[in-house]
């Protein structure tokens, strides 16, 4: 799993550009952060209003949502839950000064795939937008070694021992949920069991439908949970 300080590379601008979404229902922070985001080129924003159902009828193209995590009624859970049950293909990102871990166990726990604070500079911005988009999660370091843990025995623990002990992954859906644990990123994965990243992607969606998980955040702290427990 990425922070924000090592996200890994992200698209060229000769790339097809990453389609982005913001849902805040700050006018002022969507408007400045639209306003910014249109300047690179490798990111092409989709203007909308909180609440709207715009981020419903571009979902299929949407590569990343930016969600703030303070909408009313506490929307923010019930949107990110809607995009990653009807649009696996598009990833998440929660943005807020500083998520509780309360908050963070939450949207986890739904398939979010990173955290950025708002405060974050424009390239850390960027960077986990990158990122994101090209398959890895993000959370911020702040967060890192504070939470992590925590979240990750939270997580562990509501899937249950019942459910757990259960569940029989093959020994190389063992060997690359453990390399997930480790933040590595399909690629390298496949590099390290000498398979193709194809059959990396096969085993996850496997790793996945087996733990009823939705994403490989879910995944990293669900291993690293185990680890803990053992």
């Amino acid at each position: 799993m990425s922070d924000t300080a090592n996200p890994g590379s992200g698209p060229s601008p000769a790339d097809s550009p990453i389609t982005v979404a913001l849902i805040d229902d700050n006018r002022l922070v969507r408007e400045g952060l639209t306003a910014l985001l249109s300047r690179v080129p490798d990111v092409r924003v989709i203007p909308g209003e909180p609440g709207s159902s715009q981020w419903s009828s571009e979902g299929r193209t949407l590569d990343v949502i930016l969600l703030d995590l303070g909408l009313d009624n506490r929307g923010s859970v019930r949107v990110a839950q809607a995009v990653v049950q009807e649009f696996p293909g598009t990833r998440v990102i929660v943005m807020d000064l500083l998520p509780s871990e309360e908050d963070m166990l939450e949207f986890v726990a739904v398939g979010v795939s990173g955290f950025v604070m708002k405060d974050a500079a424009l390239d850390d911005l960027l960077m986990t937008i990158r990122a994101v988009a090209a398959g890895e999660d993000v959370l911020p370091r702040p967060l890192v070694n504070t939470l992590f843990a925590d979240i990750a025995k939270e997580l562990h623990s509501s899937v249950g021992p019942s459910v757990s002990s259960a569940v029989r992954l093959t020994s190389r859906e063992r060997e690359v949920l453990d390399l997930i644990g480790d933040g590595m990123s399909n690629k390298a994965i496949g590099k390290a069991l000498h398979i193709s990243t194809h059959t990396v992607k096969s085993h996850l969606r496997n790793i996945m439908e087996k733990l009823n998980l939705h994403s490989r955040l879910q995944l990293a702290v669900y291993q690293h949970g185990e680890e803990t427990a053992t």
